[in-house]
Formats: C-alpha cells, sequence, structure tokens
C-alpha cells in the first residue's frame, strides 16, 4: 500500500496504511512465468513423465529473477505476498522473484536467486489454484493432457519448491481445488479477474505479486481496462494495477482499479 500515488517510499506494512492520509492505493502486479522448456525443446514432451507441466529453461529462471529484482527499485512500494498458480513453471518464477525481493543484499551481478540469502520476513508466498492455466485445449493439447484426468498436483510438494521460510500455510486458497477441464473460455477469463479481485479483498493493506500465465495476465488487463483486447504477453510480462482503499475504523472498502500499464511497456501488447 501506498499513501497518496504509485511512486511512495517503501514504508514497513504497519506505516502502510496512516489513518491521517485521505488515501491509500492498493498495488496489485499480475506477471506471467518465465520461458518454458517444451517450447524450446520439441522432444521435451515425448519422455517427459507430466508432459502438461513443463518446467522453466535456465533462461526463464534469468528472466524471471532480473525482472523481480527490477521490480525493487521499480516500483515506489513494497510488495507483500506472492500468490502463484500450482503449475511448476509458474512455481519456479515465484521461486526466483521471491529471492529477489526478499535478498539481504542485491547483487546486481546475480542472474538467478541461487545461493543468494534472503529474509523471509519480508514476503510470505502461497500458492493458489485459481491463477492457475486454462484447462482446456486451448492451452493444453488434448494429447498432452492426462488420460485419467489426475493432474497430479501436490500442493505440499510445491511448497517444498518455493524458499524456505517465506510461505504462509495459514492462507486459505480462494479456490480449493483445480477448475474442470475443458473450462469454457469466458469463464477462464472470468476466473481471472475474480481471483484478482478476491485476493485483493483478502487482503486490502497489502501490495501483491500473482504469478501466472499468459491469458491470466490478459484478462488482468482487458478486465479493467475496457474496450481494450490483450494480443501478446511475453514471458514475464506483467501487468500493474493499483485502487484506492479507504479505511473506516476497522473496515475497509475498495475503488476500481486503474491499470498503469501502457502496451508494449511490461511485455503486453494491446489494442483499442
Amino acid at each position: 500500500m501506498n499513501p497518496t500515488s504509485s511512486s511512495s517510499s517503501s514504508s514497513s506494512k504497519s506505516e502502510t496504511m496512516n489513518p491521517k492520509k485521505q488515501t491509500q492505493y492498493q498495488n496489485i502486479i499480475v506477471m506471467r512465468h518465465g520461458d518454458r522448456i517444451d517450447n524450446f525443446d520439441p522432444l521435451w514432451i515425448s519422455t517427459a513423465p507430466r508432459p502438461w507441466d513443463p518446467p522453466l529453461v535456465e533462461e526463464g529462471r534469468v528472466r524471471a529473477f532480473c525482472t523481480a529484482r527490477k521490480f525493487r527499485n521499480l516500483f515506489g512500494y513494497p510488495l507483500h505476498r506472492v500468490f502463484v498458480s500450482p503449475f511448476i513453471r509458474c512455481i519456479q518464477t515465484a521461486k526466483e522473484a521471491v529471492i529477489a525481493l526478499s535478498a539481504i543484499h542485491d547483487n546486481p551481478e546475480a542472474l538467478t536467486g541461487d545461493s543468494l540469502p534472503i529474509d523471509p520476513s519480508k514476503i510470505k508466498v502461497s500458492v493458489e489454484y485459481g491463477l492457475c492455466e486454462m484447462m482446456s485445449r486451448r492451452a493444453i493439447r488434448l494429447e498432452v493432457a492426462p488420460k485419467d484426468g489426475n493432474w497430479g498436483f501436490d500442493i505440499s510438494e510445491r511448497e517444498a519448491m518455493l524458499p524456505a521460510g517465506t510461505v504462509d500455510k495459514n492462507v486459505a486458497r480462494v479456490y480449493k481445488e483445480l477448475p474442470k477441464w475443458e473450462e469454457p473460455l469466458s469463464d477462464t477469463r472470468a476466473r481471472y479477474e475474480k481471483i484478482v479481485k478476491d485476493l485483493a479483498d483478502k487482503h486490502p493493506t497489502e501490495n501483491l505479486l500473482l504469478v501466472t500465465h499468459g491469458e491470466g495476465v490478459g484478462a488482468a488487463f482487458s478486465s479493467f481496462k475496457k474496450g481494450t483486447e490483450v494480443y501478446e504477453v511475453d514471458y514475464c510480462g506483467y501487468v500493474e494495477l493499483r485502487r484506492p482503499i479507504f479505511k473506516k475504523d476497522q473496515s475497509f472498502t475498495a475503488g476500481e482499479f486503474e491499470v498503469l500499464t501502457n502496451t508494449g511497456q511490461t511485455g503486453v501488447k494491446y489494442s483499442i
């Protein structure tokens, strides 16, 4: 949260909701995962035990880390929480992002988070089913999807992949399970819009980073910037949203989201 605009100083969470200020803002970053292996190695799928769940290539880890490290200086506010899709490419992206955002010392020569010490109190991360990939053949080819319908997402296993001490297991997931297979596109886009709002409403005093998929970033953009159509989201492309938060006694109400991202500026291209 920042007290007057999207370029406030990096205050602590206890300082971000100053009752003496008339307007505070909640900031949400919705980011796509990094470069996935099946788009670089066409033979990977033929031998993969989980072909519907490709990991990142090394370039994807580098892109994720460097993008999140840029956030530390680009925005005038801290990010308090990360929510991430259970797909492994998103988990690996979130891992690099969390390390970049919580590193004790910013090493400009580091390309990934390997061996960087972190302060796990700086940011918390949770896995959220509502941020998952489009559950249809529009995103996952039918011959790649599990034949028995078992997607095999072990949340405890995914949490163990994230930096030690950063996982918040006390946060209840908005979506308790994966959306059903062959989810209609209109339902997918509505889900992405809903999960942004739901997570923001659950944590109104905190700024959030949501790590999801390309369609999720596009839907977050077009849902809150009416009359636009996103036609491309680069790896680790992201959209920056903010909304005013009004505090009364111990409750909070929120205004409408505003999109702060311009076309092509952050790897998101759209038309009007």
